[in-house]
Order: structure tokens, then sequence, then C-alpha cells
């Protein structure tokens, strides 16, 4: 006992001491540290015939990722950088005079799951790049059709001698789950409305209905046409040429892409690398061409405006839950509340919803229209659609003055489904019974270990198609169509932004700046307002903070082999349950993941 009593003893001196020293070093530690970062703020000087470079393997976000600290400390760029940094850089750029040259550069390894409808915006920014008579220059080894997308705007395109360019076209693939619940004794059933309404369909079938597949197919043609049109306008190629292409050859060789006309050049990076010290008037021996990343040039050299009017921009990513929500979800009651106050702040003078959402709980997505509609009677609001805005999505963009969108945004999907899953043949396989007492019929309608009756069926029928005609009222009133148009080009349909306008779902084809212009004017704000970010970022002490506790969370998107990139969509797949939280059982979404490549 003795010795117990000293070896405890010494554990708790020698534990004592370790804080100590813990907390000594690592308040000399971060004092270090925050010196460190702010003498890193200090700026980057960008060089007279700088070249601007964008690294293809960047992945193009919504909103900003936190820093880590090793980038902080390092000065390495990140490889995520947010839709408006990206855009504003780009026109910055063209208009500074020590910007000589742009340079879209694919040496790096690693892919981009950038969406088209974020990459539409990014290309009219180089276009206008390359209008105001600077050049272009895009190098990558393997040309993927994304990259491809950005690149064809380059006066020069160059691929690497070992390399290969791929156009086959776009496909989707989606994972069924019927089969398998059906194996392995779980029951689901559905109740839906709108034909097109997809969503339930992972776990009731074993592949696309004949709806399904129709509006994938028409989606899918109407991104594909956006990339053979933009391709073709800047290769000098007819859409036909590159459809002959997609269908019999796909991947081609740099001496079958230089013959096609998809590239100019085939040369090694350092080829490329000295054109463009040439190019940046840098005679130094050995020395790099001048140059200045793109999320640096976005950190020191943009302006920033300064103004009491502000314009709000919310962005509302993820799916869409009942409650605060968490981390890439749009919850109802913290996103409400947000509304609120910039409804009530007076130096707010428009807000702009930028949505990119597949949808989720109808109940939570009519929360939040309440407060836009609310909100747009006191000062505008816009709403920018990203990649996705759809069911869900669209719900709460219905009720803003206007609507912006890509042409590739996926939207519409007006429909609402339940999804009814029970437990009774795979528990009573492995001896599990349950006994029930209840006064009524339907005491325990919401129960998982039996299938449900006829009756309870029809109770939830009802429940479904009566939030399916409240969205139905939803899209007449704001949208100001008829009744029958209404119902015609909902039913769950899925439609690019494109089809959106032509039906009346969007009014303007454009991109968040746009959008935010749009707002400027509406408020009658001219040039004096500023913009107003939310949710609002942690500062770099908050960062610091963060990752000193413990609190790191990976960054960037790598490169994964087959094997396990389709594990990771599988994991997605059913990861998508845990946003199933609407008190009806009710929801409104796009099927739960819907990979486009």
């Amino acid at each position: 006992m003795r010795q117990f009593w000293k070896q405890t003893f010494a554990s708790l001196v020698g534990s004592l001491a370790g804080l100590i020293l813990f907390f000594a070093l690592g308040a000399g530690g971060l004092a270090v540290l925050l010196i460190t970062l702010a003498s890193r703020d200090q700026g980057v000087e960008v060089a007279d015939k700088s070249v601007l470079t964008f690294d293809l393997s960047t992945q193009i976000s919504e909103t900003e990722p936190p820093l880590t600290i090793t980038q902080a400390l390092s000065g390495e760029d990140t490889d995520t950088v947010t839709l408006r940094r990206a855009v504003n850089s780009i026109e910055k750029a063209a208009q500074d005079e020590r910007i000589s040259a742009l340079f879209l550069d694919g040496s790096q390894v690693g892919s981009s799951s950038t969406g088209y409808a974020i990459l539409q915006e990014v290309r009219t920014a180089l276009e206008e790049f390359r209008d105001a008579g600077k050049p272009i220059i895009a190098y990558d080894v393997d040309w993927g059709e994304k990259q491809y997308y950005l690149g064809s705007v380059a006066d020069t395109v160059v691929l690497n001698p070992i390399g290969t360019i791929k156009i086959n076209g776009l496909s989707s693939q989606q994972t069924f789950f019927g089969g398998a619940l059906e194996q392995y004794g779980v029951g689901v059933q559905i109740t839906r409305a709108g034909q097109y309404k997809s969503a339930v369909e992972p776990f009731t079938r074993q592949n696309f209905s004949s709806a399904s597949r129709q509006q994938l197919n028409e989606l899918l043609d109407d991104i594909w046409g956006e990339f053979l049109s933009a391709v073709g306008e800047g290769r000098e190629l007819t859409p036909q040429e590159l459809q002959v292409i997609a269908n019999n050859q796909a991947i081609l060789s740099p001496e079958q892409a230089r013959s096609a006309g998809l590239v100019d050049q085939v040369a090694y990076f350092d080829q490329v690398a000295a054109d463009l010290k040439e190019l940046s008037g840098n005679g130094n021996e050995g020395g790099s061409f001048r140059k200045v990343s793109l999320s640096n040039y976005a950190d020191h050299a943009l302006e920033q405006r300064s103004s009491e009017n502000k314009i709000a921009l919310v962005y509302a990513e993820g799916a869409i839950v009942n409650g605060q929500g968490g981390i890439q979800q749009v919850g109802s009651d913290r996103f409400a509340e947000k509304l609120r106050q910039l409804r009530e702040h007076e130096n707010v003078k428009a807000v702009v919803l930028r949505i990119n959402s597949p949808g989720g709980s109808a109940t939570a997505s009519e929360v939040i229209l309440r407060q836009v509609q609310l909100t747009s009677k006191q000062k505008p609001v816009i709403v920018s659609m990203g990649n996705k805005a759809a069911s869900g999505g669209y719900w709460i963009a219905s009720g803003a003055d206007q609507i912006f969108a890509e042409s590739t945004t996926l939207t519409g999907s007006i429909g609402v489904f339940g999804l009814l899953p029970n437990v009774e043949e795979i528990a009573n396989e492995n001896g599990i019974t349950w006994g029930v007492v209840k006064t009524s019929d339907l005491a325990n309608i919401n129960t998982i270990i039996r299938p449900k009756t006829k009756q309870e069926l029809q109770v939830y029928q009802e429940q479904v198609e009566r939030i399916y005609n409240t969205f139905l009222d939803k899209v007449v009133k704001y949208r100001n169509i008829s009744r029958e148009r209404a119902s015609e080009i909902a039913q769950g349909r899925i439609w690019s932004g494109q089809d959106a306008q032509n039906i009346g779902l969007v009014d303007q084809i454009g991109g968040l700046n746009t959008a935010i212009k749009f707002a400027a004017q509406k408020a009658k704000l001219g040039e004096d307002w500023e913009i107003q970010v939310y949710p609002e970022q942690r500062s770099l002490r908050q960062e610091v903070l963060k990752r000193l506790a413990g609190d790191v969370k990976a960054q960037g998107a790598k490169q994964l082999d087959p094997l396990n990139a389709e594990l990771l969509k599988f994991k997605e797949d059913l990861a998508a349950f845990k946003n199933l939280n609407d008190p009806k059982g009710i929801y409104a979404r796009l099927p739960f993941m819907l990979w486009i490549k």
C-alpha cells in the first residue's frame, strides 16, 4: 500500500510539473506564433510584369476554409480558394499594370471536385482577362475535362509530351441500395409527390426509373452543351467536331490533340517556364519567372471597399435541416435568426443569399423562407445559385426579389417525399420480436418495427401531398405563374439553370458578382457599399487557439485511387441519412448524392 501511495504521489507531482511546463511553453510558443503570423501579414510585393499563377488542382469553394498553422507559418498556398476571391482576383489582375499574363498551371498532382456552375463563373472572369489584351498560357500533364474547360480559354494551351487530353463526355453514376436492403431484411416504404422525385429511388430500386433517367439525360445534355459551346469557341472548333472526338477517341495523345486543334504546343514544364520567364522580363540566369499566386494576390493586392452601407452576403451551403445545424448544413433556426438580425440592422441595405444546397427538411425550408419573405418586404433579397439550389434549396430561394443562376446550375426539383424504413424482417430472422399495446389504431404510426398499414400509408401520403401543394403555392405566388403551369414544371423534376430561366423559375443567368451588383442597384447604393459575409469567418487568433486546443481538420482534397474514391462516394451516400431530421419525416431534397463527371 505504501508503494502504491508513493507511486501515486510521484505521478501527481510529475503531472503538475508537466502542466506548469506546458502552459509556460504554450504561452511563450503562442506569443512567438502570433508574432510570426503578424509579421507575415505585412504584405507581399507584386513586382512589375508578374505572372498571375492559378493552380488548376485548386478546389474552388463557396466559403473560406480555416487556415492551417503550417500554411500560415510557411507561406504556402492553400489548395482551396473561394469563388469570390478567385473571380475578384482575376478581374482585378486584368486591370493591374503589374500583371503581365496569367498562367493556368496543371503541373501539380491532384484533381478538383469543383462543379461546372462555379467553373462557369471563373471562366467568365478568365475571358475578361484575355479580352483585356493580356495573354493566358495553360499547361497540364493530363488534361481532364474540367481543367480543359478552363484551359481552353487560353491563348496558348500546352500538353506535356507524356500526357493525354480526355474529352469523353459526362456521366452520372448513382448507387442503389434497394437490393441490399431487401436481401438483409430492411423494408422501405415511400410516399412522394411528383413523378420525377427520385430521391427515394436509391433505397427502393436497383436502377434508374425511366422518369429519373430522362431528367438526368436532359440535365447532362445541358451541361455538356455548355462545355461544347465554350470549349469550341475558345479553340475555334464546332460543337459537332468536339462531339466526334468524344464519341470516337475520348483520350488523345499529344500528337492527336495537336492535330485536332485542342492544344497549341507539346512541351515540358521547364520549357513553358522559360517562355513565361521571357514574357515576364526576368533575365536572371537559373531563376524562375516573376510570379504571384492567385491566393497571395487576393490577400495582398485587392482593394477592400469601406462603407457604412452593407450588402450582406449570406451563404446557405449544404443540406437543410431543423435546428442549428452543423458544418455544411443549413440549420433553420440559425439561418432564420441571422436573416431576422440582418432585416433589423439599419446599415444592411440588401441581402444576397448564395445557395448551394440539395434541399432537405421541408419544415426547415419553410422556416427559412418565411424570414426571406419578411426581409424582402424591408430590403432587397437577391438569390445567387451555385452548383445546385434545388428542392428545399429552391424552396428558400423562391421568395427572393430576383434569382440568378448559371446555365449549368442544378435547380427545380419541386417535389417532396417521405421515407419510411422498417426492420421487422431482419429483426425476426435474428430472434427479435416486439409486443405492442396501444389505445388506437394509429397510436404507433411512427414505429420502424413493422411495415406501415394501408391506412397509415394513406395518412403519410396526405401529409406529403399537403406539403407538395404548399410548395406549389409558394412557386405560384412568388414566381407569378399559374397553378397549372407550376404543376407542369414541378413533379420533382430537375432543371438546368438555362432551362429554369426559360420556364420562369430563374430570372437571370449570371454569377455571384452579377447578383451582388444587382443588389447594390436595387438598393440604390451606387458605388457606396461594401460586402459583409455571413457566417462570419473566425479571426486569425481564434484559428490559432482552436488548433492549439487540438481541434484540427484536415485540409484539401487529395487524389484518390479509383477504389477509395468509389468507397468515399458510398460513405457520403449513407451519410445523407444524418440530415433526415424533419419532424414530419417529409423532405424536399435531391437524390442523396448526384455525381456528375
